[in-house]
């Protein structure tokens, strides 16, 4: 292990492992994965310890973790499955972001919501705004002390079991500056959510499309200023891009132990398939990628700690990890041959499972578009 973990972080890696060896047995994933759903009862234990409020100051109710520790957390739970793991994120990046643009009293109202053990969602994608931001057509219009809401969203994660939405909507024409971020209570009248998403993979994480009409919000409920809500959604971004990619390096690792064990077990021509050279090459790679995306999170993340800017960093990060993991798990199911491509072993969802990590929280060709600029940046008189 290229990290060198203090004593507290190895007890923080210890819970996340007794959490999931107790209550994320790989029964009860497969059966989550195959209907495509997970119950959200599932998900009071994680509650119960906190799981949803790891890095929220201890003042709004959290633990009070730094990214970096909280991450250490994630990545194990990601060993057991991302998609649970995923949930529990979306939350507290909802909160955080609320944190970080609207007031204290607003933030302290979505921690009081939270902390009992509800769920919470950001929404801005749309059937034509994904990548691009400044396509977003959903309209938030002021009328005396109130905003009345119009538009849909779509690939809302979290979106049909949140009670609370933070939703970026357009109150001006203006481009990107002319977006607007919202905390919208779930029970506000005209909010449709529609059925959950059949998808490749994640599928233990709750995606929905959801639909508003004529819904009413305090103006109260503006995150920081008008125009503000591209700066508040690349803010929620770069934090969970840098989750995004923490989870990526529990599935990479969760792939190397399988095929690591099925290579040492599996005989063939007289001998365990792990001595063939072929095979040794490909988890040599596999455990050189997943040291390596390991210490790029780790970095990430203690910049983040340090209140630096991760605009570059994090979109360098999500790129790299989660590029190299469909390597590794591609490699994981090649290691495993015809039993690979079934499901009765799990890497195959593990391949399911990474290929989402590609395109959430911004297509890695996004990430491409957005390093290119800052490093341009750098090279400019």
């Amino acid at each position: 292990m290229a990290l060198q973990y203090t004593e507290k972080e190895r007890e923080y890696i210890h819970l996340a492992q007794e959490f999931g060896d107790r209550f994320l047995n790989p029964e009860f994933v497969k059966k989550c994965d195959q209907a495509g759903d997970c119950p959200k009862e599932s998900f009071v234990p994680a509650m119960k310890l906190g799981l949803h409020m790891l890095e929220i100051p201890k003042e709004y109710g959290g633990a009070g973790l730094s990214f970096e520790d909280s991450a250490l957390v994630f990545e194990k739970l990601a060993e057991y499955d991302a998609g649970y793991a995923l949930t529990l994120i979306t939350s507290f990046v909802a909160l955080r972001c609320v944190m970080l643009a609207g007031t204290k009293q607003q933030a302290q109202k979505l921690a009081d919501i939270l902390k009992p053990g509800r769920f919470a969602a950001f929404t801005m994608s749309e059937a034509d705004a994904g990548s691009d931001a400044g396509s977003v057509k959903a309209t938030a219009r002021r009328q005396g002390d109130e905003y009345i809401l119009n538009g849909n969203k779509a690939f809302a994660t979290n979106g049909g079991i949140a009670d609370v939405y933070i939703g970026i909507f357009r109150t001006s024409n203006n481009g990107n500056r002319g977006l607007s971020a919202f905390m919208i209570d779930r029970n506000t009248p005209g909010i449709w959510v529609g059925k959950h998403e059949d998808k490749m993979g994640l599928r233990l994480s709750n995606t929905v499309p959801l639909g508003f009409k004529d819904v009413h919000v305090p103006a109260q409920n503006l995150l920081g200023q008008e125009g503000r809500g591209i700066n508040i959604a690349l803010s929620s971004l770069n934090l969970s891009r840098a989750y995004v990619s923490t989870l990526t390096v529990g599935i990479m690792q969760r792939a190397l132990n399988e095929a690591g064990k099925y290579a040492n077990e599996r005989m063939q021509f007289g001998q365990a398939i792990g001595q063939f050279e072929s095979v040794q090459n490909m988890l040599a790679n596999m455990a050189t990628a997943v040291e390596t995306s390991r210490l790029l999170v780790n970095n990430t993340m203690k910049m983040m700690d340090r209140n630096q800017s991760v605009r570059m960093e994090g979109a360098m990060t999500k790129l790299y990890v989660t590029d190299v993991a469909q390597k590794v798990t591609s490699d994981a199911v090649q290691i495993l041959g015809g039993y690979g491509y079934t499901k009765a072993y799990p890497v195959e969802k593990l391949m399911r499972d990474v290929k989402g990590f590609q395109i959430l929280e911004g297509t890695n060709e996004i990430q491409r578009m957005t390093i290119a600029r800052e490093v341009q940046k750098h090279y400019q008189d």
